[in-house]
């Protein structure tokens, strides 16, 4: 076994380190999610604070590590004898990006549990984590129904397996830490809230900072023991800091007064539900108890807010997480303890045992790695809309770049998906073959069984049971009996945009309408798990404004700061597409495109652009992209460009108002087929 990183070596990244720290002091805390960019020690801070978790003591021969003080009576490999314990080092699980279902919460047994009628259960690595840590990189990767059962066992502190009639119980306590980068994609409002505390983590812009974190690493690759030696006292007073904090943690006192700040606090940052009131009381409890103390001060309500708040506070997707420090200070005054203060002024030890490092309620703070936190004023991060001339305002021409305008405000769109039935990644867009869903019909398994169909699978064994010799009550099931159940649900697709940022559209001031539509998109993207890219086209030729990806906060932000001007190229922008495409069906040919042309269907620039753009959308449709063109043509006097386009593309063309979930209009479509139309 490879010696681990030292955890009181890692430089800097206190918040990440508090964080971790109060989790194993406290896991009722509810876990940690880690967010930040990649290189910034998340995975070996994780990693390091297993050495310092207390060993624990388990039944032996107990494959789900119950107490043999008390013994989980629902145990499936009890019930427990009393026996004498054995004491083992606290585990770490990490769960891979790609794991099953079944190699999460376990298997059963479906063969034996039908011919025998024995629960035969494999454990799975929640299992494997009881009373250890249970480590997620990438967490927001994985599928949303894998999400859905860790975090519904770190709520619960069980894991419950119910299949075909057949049910398993054992319990999952473990402390869950999660890390992500948010480039590649955030997780979900309802998914963050389940996280106890969040951090943010950044590579130090510190030299001396920054040479250190050099210095020791290639220490450590040169030999991890020497290395590991040298920081063996500080590991020991640390391991030692944290028992002490867990034997205080009973007798600490959250009196009433920071109770009312606690609640105060949620009240004025809007949160919802109680999970963070809840969290931030056992968060502070935590803190003072790092602290060495027996009663919650107002410092560690703030520190508190500072790690519960922050994930909960998004009242919108494309919003940086955050809490204003001036509100939150001002509240935390406004709702003051009644009762006098201890008079108590010392300042409290950090996590490393010196002063000021973090711990006790100080908000830690690293030399030049922290950056301001962000505001959640909402509208005071708009950028101020550039003003707009008339069409024929001197001096003001369509060839002429103008600055970028600040989107509408978006709406709830009509639903666009592509149809046909796919295979793609679980998402909540198209119809699909996927792992969940309404059970359509049965196959024979290719590999391990995970979904049994036990209709088909026991008209398949019924003709041979007198061949086999059934003489008693349970069926003889065989192995070639056993049918797989096929399912259908949703899929997530790879969303495409191509906006028209032409001076035809800037001039008659549509451009911000027909942002706040891209936008409503995006947004709808987000809910429906697609992947999203976005083309844009002006002047002279097309480019590749965002690359497709998970992050639809990115492609949010390429769209605010899209300028708009010149010439319609949209030709260009339709073959632009058509390249991102082709590499993405090498890339993920699972994934299916829907391509979504934002567009007056007005074409300018080169000799016969309008015949070059009908072209460039017959190959699309002959490779049989979905599609659909949202006109943004407007006034008394409409040219029916944009349909025309559409036709070529063999796709459906819709108005803004009609892209609107609540218009006249607003049936849900899918988008037609190329091939499909008359």
């Amino acid at each position: 076994m490879s010696t681990p990183y030292p955890f009181t070596a890692i430089v800097g990244q206190d918040d990440l380190r508090l964080g971790l720290l109060l989790n194993a002091v406290s896991p009722a805390v509810g876990g940690v999610l880690v967010r930040g960019e990649k290189g910034t020690a998340k995975s070996t801070a994780v990693r390091a604070l297993a050495a310092l978790m207390p060993e624990v003591s388990v039944v032996p021969g107990c494959r789900f590590s119950c107490d043999p003080a008390s013994p989980d009576p629902a145990c499936p490999d009890g019930p427990h004898a009393e026996a004498a314990g054995v004491s083992r080092p606290a585990r770490t699980v990490e769960l891979p990006v790609g794991a099953s279902e079944d190699r999460l919460v376990g298997a059963l047994d479906i063969e034996r549990a039908l011919s025998e009628g024995v629960k035969a259960f494999e454990p799975g690595l929640l299992a494997d984590a009881h009373r250890g840590i249970l480590y997620v990189d990438e967490v927001n990767l994985l599928h949303d129904h894998l999400v859905d059962l860790l975090l519904d066992a770190a709520a619960m502190g069980a894991s419950y397996v119910e299949r075909e009639g057949v049910s398993v119980r054992h319990a999952a306590r473990f402390l869950l830490v999660g890390t992500m980068n948010p480039e590649e994609g955030e997780l979900r409002p309802q998914l963050l809230d389940r996280f106890g505390l969040t951090v943010e983590v950044a590579a130090s812009r510190d030299t001396d900072e920054r040479v250190e974190v050099v210095r020791r690493r290639l220490a450590y690759d040169d030999d991890p023991e020497a290395f590991a030696a040298r920081w063996a006292e500080e590991e020991t007073a640390l391991r030692e800091r944290i028992a002490a904090a867990r034997a205080l943690l009973p007798r600490v006192v959250l009196g009433d007064g920071v109770l009312r700040q606690i609640a105060a606090t949620c009240a004025a940052f809007e949160v919802d539900g109680m999970r963070a009131d809840i969290v931030m009381a056992r968060t502070a409890t935590a803190l003072a108890a790092w602290a060495g103390r027996e009663e919650v001060t107002a410092d560690d309500v703030r520190q508190a807010a500072l790690l519960a708040l922050p994930h909960r506070r998004r009242r919108n997707p494309f919003d940086a997480p955050g809490l204003d420090e001036d509100r939150l200070d001002q509240t935390l005054d406004e709702a003051g303890p009644q009762e006098s203060d201890d008079g108590d002024d010392d300042p409290d030890p950090g996590p490393d045992g010196g002063d000021g490092g973090g711990g006790g309620g100080v908000p830690p703070q690293a030399d030049g790695d922290r950056t301001p936190p962000q505001s959640d004023g909402g509208s005071d991060d708009t950028p101020s809309q550039a003003p707009e001339g008339a069409p024929d305002a001197p001096g003001r021409s369509a060839g002429a770049e103008q600055q970028p305008v600040a989107a509408a405000e978006p709406f709830r769109t009509k639903m666009l998906s592509v149809p046909g039935l796919g295979e793609g990644a679980a998402g909540r867009r198209s119809r699909a073959r996927t792992a969940h869903g309404r059970t359509t019909g049965s196959v024979r398994p290719q590999g391990a069984l995970t979904k049994l169909h036990l209709a088909a699978t026991i008209q398949a064994a019924a003709p041979h049971q007198r061949a086999r010799g059934r003489s008693g009550r349970g069926l003889v099931v065989r192995r070639d009996d056993l049918r797989q159940a096929t399912r259908e649900g949703r899929e997530g697709n790879l969303v495409l945009f191509v906006v028209d940022a032409s001076g035809s559209m800037a001039a008659r001031q549509r451009m911000s309408a027909v942002k706040g539509a891209v936008l409503s998109l995006l947004l709808d993207a987000y809910q429906r798990r697609d992947k999203v890219g976005l083309v844009t086209f002006r002047g002279k030729e097309a480019e590749v404004a965002l690359p497709p990806t998970s992050s639809v906060d990115a492609a949010a932000a390429r769209l605010e700061s899209l300028p708009t001007g010149g010439r319609t190229p949209l030709a260009a922008g339709l073959l632009k597409a058509h390249d991102v495409l082709r590499v993405e069906r090498l890339r993920d040919p699972s994934r299916r495109p829907l391509l979504v042309v934002v567009t007056d269907g007005r074409a300018t620039g080169g000799p016969e652009p309008v015949a070059l753009a009908g072209r460039a959308g017959r190959l699309h449709r002959a490779e049989g992209t979905a599609s659909v063109v949202v006109d943004c043509e407007s006034g008394y006097v409409r040219l029916g460009l944009a349909g025309e386009l559409a036709r070529e593309l063999g796709g459906t063309a819709v108005t803004l108002d009609e892209l609107r979930a609540d218009s006249i209009a607003g049936l849900v479509k899918d988008v037609t087929a190329a091939g499909r139309a008359a």
